[in-house]
């Protein structure tokens, strides 16, 4: 089991002697983690106690995650064990809720948690110096879904509304889609209101007492604290917080038996986000969530995006987003932000292009001649596995055996995995 605490003062700190990692997060340029952003979230707005809350405990969350490696061998090898400690304003209210909280993390991480809370510093209140009236917030993230959920939301709002999209990054490889996505919706949308938090909060390379921490790259939870970021905002107006997501990916069926599913993270699992927005909502907070496409494929959004720019406009918007699972390989010599073309999200990707019929202008590296690239882009494949699935198909008793939120039928994520089956199956051949 591995003990870790987060913090948000230096001299508390350096007390907690009992843990085996401490994070320290006070905004100065010496605590744990890489960000402008103060732990009282003034930049974002008026934040409510608990969102802030939520916030913190998704950061150490994150910070666990990715500083503790897994086994690296044998079908156990995405189990660890944690012990958090998190500091918030409510720990009695949070406390009743550990159980919970415990039993989302182990879902979505595949680990083993336990957290207790403890009291935070008091933050001053941030005054409301004018009212946020928009209709809703979206998480744009510089992918393709979320690339499509702003789309729809700015197309679909009416005169005179309003909205949100919050982006978060821990690296700048995915910083310029966002911005991209965000300058194309401007372009496309002219007069349409939009205000862009452009949130960058990352863990930092080294402790406190300047050792090196360990880099787990998995990070199952990173999209936990997206989320939370986004919760955050959207309740400040009290609209709904859209996760774009392509329904066939939220479902995560697994690739093999040995694996939690086909991506490496759960969080817009459809039961998942239900139990967060039913937890949040108990305490107080704001956890109204909607995933816009959670019964739709990612060629069928991309029909969507289509509709709405038409067949040229459509192909340039989407191939400027990024959807690959590596995102930084200018240690290769390629531009920041070039797609692997094998790992999930870009086989997804190039399915749905194609079964949408748009032209895909995305540079893909597995047909780069570099012996390095080629050495590289072998390692991340996942095209064995994914070949595989498809010929394995997604059978009745897999998606009986997934939780899923009151209203969603077995029925209708089967009717929806088997779409997302053939639009792979109508790439891969």
């Amino acid at each position: 089991m591995t003990r870790i605490a987060l913090s948000l003062d230096r001299a508390e700190a350096e007390k907690l002697e009992v843990y085996d990692e401490v994070f320290l997060w006070d905004g100065s340029a010496a605590d744990s983690f890489k960000s402008k952003l103060k732990p009282s979230l003034a930049s974002l707005g008026t934040v409510s106690g608990v969102n802030a809350d939520f916030v913190r405990v998704a950061l150490a969350v994150y910070a666990a995650d990715h500083s503790v490696l897994r086994e690296s061998h044998g079908s156990d090898w995405n189990q660890r064990t944690f012990e958090l400690s998190v500091p918030v304003s409510d720990p009695t209210g949070w406390s009743l809720q550990k159980g919970s909280i415990a039993t989302l993390l182990g879902y979505l991480s595949g680990d083993l948690w336990s957290i207790e809370f403890r009291p935070s510093p008091v933050f001053p209140a941030q005054p409301v110096i004018l009212a946020d009236t928009s209709v809703r917030t979206v998480l744009l993230s510089g992918g393709a879904d979320s690339a499509t959920g702003g789309l729809v939301s700015t197309s679909t709002m009416k005169s005179g509304d309003m909205h949100n999209l919050v982006s978060h990054s821990s690296s700048g490889a995915t910083r310029s889609p966002q911005r991209l996505v965000s300058a194309a919706l401007n372009a496309h949308f002219p007069g349409k209101t939009m205000s862009h938090h452009q949130v960058f909060l990352g863990r930092g390379e080294k402790r406190l007492d300047g050792t090196v921490l360990p880099n787990e790259p998995s990070s199952r939870s990173r999209s936990l604290l997206f989320l939370a970021l986004g919760l955050a905002v959207a309740g400040q107006s009290g609209g709904p917080l859209w996760i774009p997501e392509n329904g066939f990916a939220s479902l995560n069926p697994p690739l093999g038996p040995e694996r939690i599913g086909a991506l490496s993270t759960r969080t817009t699992q459809p039961w998942f986000l239900w139990k967060v927005g039913q937890l949040l909502t108990e305490m107080g907070g704001h956890g109204l969530i909607e995933n816009p496409f959670e019964r739709m494929t990612k060629g069928e959004m991309f029909q969507r995006v289509q509709m709405i720019l038409g067949a040229d406009n459509a192909s340039t918007y989407l191939s400027t987003t990024n959807s690959c699972s590596h995102t930084d390989q200018r240690f290769l010599g390629v531009p920041s932000g070039a797609h692997c073309g094998v790992c999930f999200g870009c086989v997804v990707r190039r399915s749905s292009f194609k079964a949408a019929g748009i032209v895909d202008q995305t540079r893909y590296l597995d047909g780069a001649s570099s012996s390095k690239i080629r050495s590289y882009v072998d390692g991340k494949s996942v095209m064995t596995a994914l070949s595989d699935f498809v010929e394995m198909g997604v059978s009745e008793p897999i998606i009986m055996a997934m939780p899923l939120p009151p209203g969603y039928s077995a029925r209708s994520a089967l009717e929806l995995a088997q779409r997302g089956m053939d639009e792979l199956e109508g790439y891969l051949g």
